[in-house]
């Protein structure tokens, strides 16, 4: 079923020649949340989760730009790299310029996403940055030695059991895992190197380290200070027409479980540690 800004747009063809002149239009859509799989129940950010809403708004008629409302803390390197290559892919099938507007934290995978934009526009208490790989977990391996339980694993691989939780660490494994952090650290640097070619000489932004917006437009990480609606209506005009773009619900099982209250899936350890997880990775930037 056609929706209604196409019936608009059909049915302006038949208006008299001086009210046929339509304001521009900017398609808008809010990435809010942590990148990947937070739960099966909470799915993050993803290509899967967002894939439709991204070909929605650059398929809008009349559009003049795409832009993009960042609120992430960041998290799967992958899914942050898919995001970010989809949304260049359709800014240039379409030809459109591509904003990004960082609200509270666009960091890590968040920053990575936003430079798909053609500009950065930041609130001056927001957060940029973070420009490194992290990986985190936990050592249970004292625990289950203190209650008498004893771990068994077997592979055909050396590597195969690669920092086991519940085994002590391995020199050799922190070795191999600091390869492969190396590596995404390479791209993640390379592409903002390309993304912002104006970046000053002689500080090392790639440390990880974050920045308020203001900070971050003096190193060049950010374009300007503003918000969505005041940027664009200064560089649309004041007629500008923001769409917002619905967020993609999800499937069926899902919205069904989240509905369902307790004693459901939703409530499932699980479920519980992934709250836990996305919680700790808002809670390093203050939010």
């Amino acid at each position: 079923m056609p929706s209604i800004t196409a019936i608009t747009d059909g049915l302006r063809r038949f208006l008299p020649a001086r009210w046929r002149q339509a304001p521009p239009r900017v398609a808008v859509l809010r990435l809010n949340g942590a990148i990947g799989a937070v739960s099966p129940i909470r799915p993050g950010l993803s290509i899967g989760t967002l894939a439709t809403s991204l070909e929605r708004a650059f398929a809008m008629p009349r559009l003049a730009a795409v832009a993009l409302i960042v609120n992430s803390p960041g998290g799967s390197a992958a899914q942050s790299h898919l995001i970010y290559r989809r949304i260049r892919a359709l800014a240039a099938e379409k030809k459109l310029p591509v904003f990004a507007f960082v609200e509270d934290v666009a960091a890590s995978g968040g920053y990575m996403i936003a430079c798909a934009a053609d500009e950065i526009i930041a609130d001056p208490a927001s957060l940029v940055g973070s420009i490194g790989v992290v990986s985190a977990g936990f050592g249970f391996d004292k625990l289950i030695e203190r209650i008498g339980v004893e771990r068994r694993v077997h592979t055909q691989g050396e590597a195969k059991a690669m920092l086991d939780p519940f085994r002590p660490e391995d020199p050799a494994d922190v070795e191999r895992l600091k390869a492969i952090q190396a590596d995404v650290q390479g791209l993640f640097t390379s592409l903002v190197t390309e993304r912002r070619p104006k970046l000053p000489g002689g500080q090392n932004l790639f440390t990880g380290a974050v920045w308020s917006g203001r900070q971050a437009l003096e190193l060049g990480l950010v374009d300007g200070l503003g918000d969505v609606r005041t940027t664009l209506r200064d560089r649309f005009g004041e007629k500008v027409e923001l769409k917002l773009v619905a967020e993609a619900k999800g499937s069926f099982l899902a919205r069904l479980l989240r509905r369902a209250g307790p004693g459901t899936a939703a409530d499932m350890p699980d479920a519980m540690l992934a709250a836990i997880e996305e919680r700790a990775a808002w809670a390093r930037f203050g939010l």
